[in-house]
């Protein structure tokens, strides 16, 4: 392993280490107004959500690395602190990148960048049209982290009022991630684009004791072809098999040649899970695993 002291290391280094090692991040779309009502539009990538009574939002418009100035964002923040956080998906992704030009102040990033702006309902700053999802916010709080470069300041923000696309909205009432499409943020030039194959389900464990990785046997703790993942989903089974289930198994003869050792017992249970018969591979490595 690299081992690195945070106080020892170059910041420009540190930066780029964060953005890639603490990823995805969701992006933060950020429309806000001076006191002159002179428009802004910028995108965040330190940002997330932070409970919900309050609703709250926290994002960061950090300090400059090169020369630890600030962003008219958050400069815009000290003078009206209200925004709007658009969220951003894959047809706008090149639009938002366009936005964080550093342009002068005063320049309206939705002009430059071809977005459409909209009025909000509580507060002044103008929300993207193109955005599936926009939320108006009051600033509750701003936090200066240090004021040296490349510095954090945490923008806590409280939503007021939420708008949201039809389309985004399946039978259930709720967001489909499929018709949200929103994208990610890496390091560098890097994105990720949160739909399609890139989706997948694991149950929660929050309603349900799982066994744990601790109540298989060894042979199965220490394989090489079952994974952490596999050994994850085993663990979060709610009960062992029963003598009765695993004798029965124990009887097929043909499934007992075909796990005749370790190895191909590995191979067919990694199989088993993969095919979503999690249960079954657990009893299958119960039944024969030596």
């Amino acid at each position: 392993m690299l081992e690195i002291s945070t106080e020892e290391y170059d910041n420009k280094k540190l930066f780029e280490l964060l953005l890639t090692g603490v990823a995805p991040r969701p992006i933060a779309f950020a429309s806000t107004v001076d006191s002159e009502g002179n428009k802004n539009l910028s995108p965040f990538s330190f940002y997330n959500a932070f409970g919900v009574n309050p609703s709250t939002l926290i994002f960061s418009p950090s300090r400059r690395g090169r020369d630890n100035t600030t962003k008219h964002t958050f400069e815009n923040l000290k003078e009206v602190p209200e925004v709007v956080i658009n969220a951003v998906n894959f047809s706008m992704v090149h639009q938002m990148s366009l936005s964080s030009t550093e342009y002068p102040k005063g320049v309206n990033e939705f002009e430059k960048a071809g977005f459409t702006q909209l009025p909000s309902i509580k507060i002044r700053p103008y929300r993207v049209k193109q955005s599936p999802l926009q939320f108006e916010c009051k600033v509750r709080d701003i936090i200066e982290i240090s004021g040296k470069p490349g510095s954090g300041n945490l923008i806590i923000c409280e939503i007021v009022y939420i708008h949201i696309d039809e389309k985004v909205i399946d039978e259930n009432g709720t967001i489909n991630p499929n018709r949200l499409d929103l994208v990610g943020r890496l390091g560098g030039n890097y994105y990720v684009r949160a739909s399609g194959k890139a989706l997948f389900t694991i149950p929660k464990p929050l309603t349900t004791l799982g066994i744990g990785v601790d109540s298989l046997p060894q042979s199965v703790k220490m394989s090489t072809i079952l994974s952490g993942n596999d050994l994850g989903q085993l663990g979060n089974m709610e009960k062992l098999p029963d003598e009765t289930e695993l004798i029965s198994l124990i009887k097929n003869d043909v499934l007992r040649k075909k796990v005749s050792n370790n190895s191909f017992l590995h191979q067919y249970a990694k199989q088993l899970i993969s095919n979503g018969e999690v249960y079954a591979a657990l009893k299958v490595l119960l039944a024969f695993g030596n």
